[in-house]
């Protein structure tokens, strides 16, 4: 779809765009609404009309974090762990949202419109955490009237710039695209090159929910290090015997246990990325034996089941 075409859906019925749009947007599809939102509040004629594009846009912003919320609510901490799998680090992701969250607590669903990505993965962990939901709103509405009303406000205030950028988009569009797809690739092949990165980082040796079961019966057993969120150990309860540790305090967790121990990380995280991050972390810190749990936490609950290692 050409710029003019897209001017002219939003100048015919842009009540019905920006809702769409939005709504699309915070349900964390890859479709932006900032710049449809400036043009928006650019085509405005009246106040009035604003007004409705801005009630237009918090109801979709709303409609989508009740989702998210509910979603949290009902599947707890997977949601996160789930929409974490698309980030270039799956264990910063979630360590760094939920950190961002209970730090910033009920503010966070207001400034985490302005965070590329935390506007999605806040409400679910808001509903994990049993956050009500009258406080949700409240501050899902607030953060989206404060988002949606930037950027039609600048639309608005700037209405002739904004026009006359499109006009010369809609000339240059073949310039425009030969100068942004060259970019856009040049982006996404680093992104991927991360990715890639990632993957070769987290290629160590791991141990089987099995094979700890065996080693935990063993003369010297290993020793457990959980790395899961507080949202996560919230919700499910701590490891029996294992330490709780935070990525950036794993020295404070481990201090006191002898190098010469053999020790298991685990988290529950996608791809067991937290807990092959802190495996890393502890044998350059010249711990001998570190491996992270194949499969994390869900793989380890699986398999004590029907079984009762010694703790």
């Amino acid at each position: 779809m050409e710029i003019s075409q897209v001017s002219q859906a939003v100048q015919q019925d842009a009540v019905t765009v920006i809702f769409v749009n939005v709504l699309l947007q915070q349900l964390g599809l890859p479709v932006p609404a900032v710049p449809t939102l400036l043009l928006a509040g650019s085509l405005a004629a009246t106040p009035g009309d604003l007004g409705k594009v801005l009630a237009a846009a918090i109801v979709a912003s709303v409609i989508a974090d009740w989702i998210w919320y509910r979603a949290g609510r009902v599947f707890g901490y997977r949601v996160l762990t789930g929409l974490c799998k698309l980030s270039i680090n799956p264990a910063s992701c979630v360590s760094q949202t939920e950190a961002r969250f209970i730090r910033w607590g009920v503010s966070s669903l207001v400034v985490g419109k302005f965070i590329p990505g935390f506007s999605t993965v806040a409400p679910p962990i808001a509903g994990a955490l049993r956050m009500s939901l009258p406080g949700f709103l409240l501050a899902a509405g607030a953060g989206a009237s404060l988002w949606a009303g930037l950027a039609l406000g600048a639309g608005w205030i700037l209405k002739d710039t904004v026009q006359a950028s499109i006009i010369a988009l809609d000339r240059h569009t073949g310039t425009a695209l030969a100068i942004g797809l060259p970019i856009f690739g040049a982006w996404l092949g680093w992104k991927l090159w991360q990715k890639y990165r990632f993957r070769r980082f987290c290629a160590v040796p791991h141990i089987t929910p099995a094979e700890l079961i065996a080693a935990l019966n063993a003369e010297q057993p290993p020793l457990l290090l959980d790395l899961r969120g507080t949202t996560m150990i919230a919700e499910t309860g701590p490891v029996p015997g294992a330490r709780v540790a935070e990525h950036d305090r794993l020295h404070g967790a481990v201090g006191d246990w002898p190098k010469s121990r053999p020790i298991v990380t685990l988290c529950a995280c996608p791809e067991d990325a937290g807990a092959i991050q802190a495996a890393r972390h502890l044998l350059k810190e010249g711990y001998l034996s570190v491996r992270p749990l194949q499969g994390g936490y869900d793989a380890w609950m699986a398999a004590t089941r029907n079984n009762n290692p010694r703790q």
